[in-house]
């Protein structure tokens, strides 16, 4: 499961990565690019003390269970108040410069 985890982790990252930089706009890359950089690389530490905080006040069996819910829920409120963003088929724009 820890392997299916990482694969699934760096998949995410590829796509993130990948609609940063074909959607962005020329003229906002740098802000994005940060704003992205900076939510990247305190998740994992937000997540690691938010999940150790659960488990010393609910134990583990309840943070693991409450995290998965918590993702799934995450990835429903996203979906349903981002449409275009359900809707997306291709990381390919139109007028992308390659």
């Amino acid at each position: 499961m820890l392997g299916l985890s990482g694969a699934f982790d760096n998949i995410s990252v590829v796509v993130r990565r990948s609609l940063v930089q074909v959607w962005t706009p020329d003229a906002l890359w740098g802000r994005v690019c940060a704003v992205s950089s900076l939510f990247i690389s305190s998740s994992n530490e937000l997540g690691d003390f938010e999940s150790g905080f659960v488990a010393a006040l609910f134990g583990p069996v309840f943070t693991v269970v409450s995290g998965g819910i918590g993702t799934i829920l995450v990835v429903l409120v996203i979906a349903w108040k981002s449409p275009q963003l359900r809707r997306l088929r291709s990381l390919q724009k139109a007028n992308v410069k390659h």
